[in-house]
């Protein structure tokens, strides 16, 4: 079993959501933590907390977007912990609109976080990273590399490119005591769902916010026990890993049935649908006949 006291901790993506619960989790298991995020007050807020528990801590407002910045986070880390154990890709952002409506602007600044991040946050740490024993990069990928849904194209895109990245650099770094582990989240009681850009959603709602009350009722599991899950796999070695009953749900359905599961996800949300419209009208029926 791996363990990460004393270990080094590189987390982006650490102001909110399952980054800032991975960045208390690995520092109640006795890690050095350098944390990494675009938002400066969320940023400082989670390394302020961490400190007042005791835990070695510092932070670095991070655009991964910008590649010359996420180079700049790595020669922090190799000044301020000498160097990176484990590195966790862990920053993305949300994306609805259909193909048709797509703006390229957005597809590119969602691929720049999402996937380009991911590789960039990679080739910036290599080399530190193979002059220390037992080290592991993590990057978060997605369920939704595997079966894609209406107006999530360029994430679903972005999620199944860091599998295939990952798949492939996890070979090239065979053997030399550098991991790679790769990351499927299902529904995760995050904020990212509230901070992604929207151009059209009435293919899966009626409206933004319905959109976003959907997420919240289908996401089941919270970030902690996300963290939990994502330390356990860096502990025990694990080269992948799924997190929530729907994400495992998927995985089954996909390896199963390849050229349906999409199909069949898709017509499981306009069902779903159907039955919450259906639900409001009964329940505002009622409502006014009282």
């Amino acid at each position: 079993m791996r363990t990460l006291q004393g270990k080094s901790v590189v987390i982006t993506g650490a102001a909110s959501g399952i980054g800032e619960a991975l960045a208390h989790a690995s520092g109640a298991r006795g890690a050095r933590l350098l944390l990494a995020d675009i938002d400066a007050v969320g940023l400082d807020r989670v390394v302020s907390n961490l400190r007042a528990k005791g835990v070695d801590c510092s932070g670095q407002v991070t655009d991964t977007g910008n590649e010359a910045a996420i180079y700049a986070l790595a020669q922090a880390a190799q000044t301020r912990l000498g160097g990176a154990d484990v590195v966790i890709n862990n920053a993305g952002v949300g994306l609805m609109a259909p193909i048709e409506k797509l703006h390229t602007s957005d597809a590119q600044w969602l691929m720049n976080i999402n996937f380009w991040g991911v590789v960039q946050g990679c080739q910036a740490f290599i080399p530190q990273m193979r002059q220390r024993p037992d080290s592991v990069l993590v990057n978060i990928s997605s369920i939704f590399a595997m079966v894609s849904i209406p107006t999530q194209g360029i994430y679903n895109a972005s999620k199944a490119a860091v599998r295939g990245f990952s798949d492939a650099l996890r070979e090239e770094l065979r053997g030399t005591g550098l991991d790679v582990l790769c990351v499927h989240p299902g529904g995760i009681k995050t904020n990212i769902a509230n901070s992604a850009r929207i151009t059209d959603v009435s293919m899966v709602a009626d409206s933004d916010q319905e959109m976003r009350d959907n997420f919240t009722k289908l996401a089941r599991t919270t970030p902690q026990q996300a963290a939990a899950v994502i330390l356990q796999a860096i502990e025990s070695r694990k080269t992948r890993v799924l997190i929530g009953s729907d994400a495992r749900f998927m995985d089954w359905m996909f390896r199963l049935f390849p050229s349906h599961a999409s199909h069949w996800m898709s017509r499981l949300g306009q069902w779903l649908r159907r039955r919450n419209a259906a639900s409001s009208i009964i329940a505002s029926t009622q409502k006014n006949t009282l």
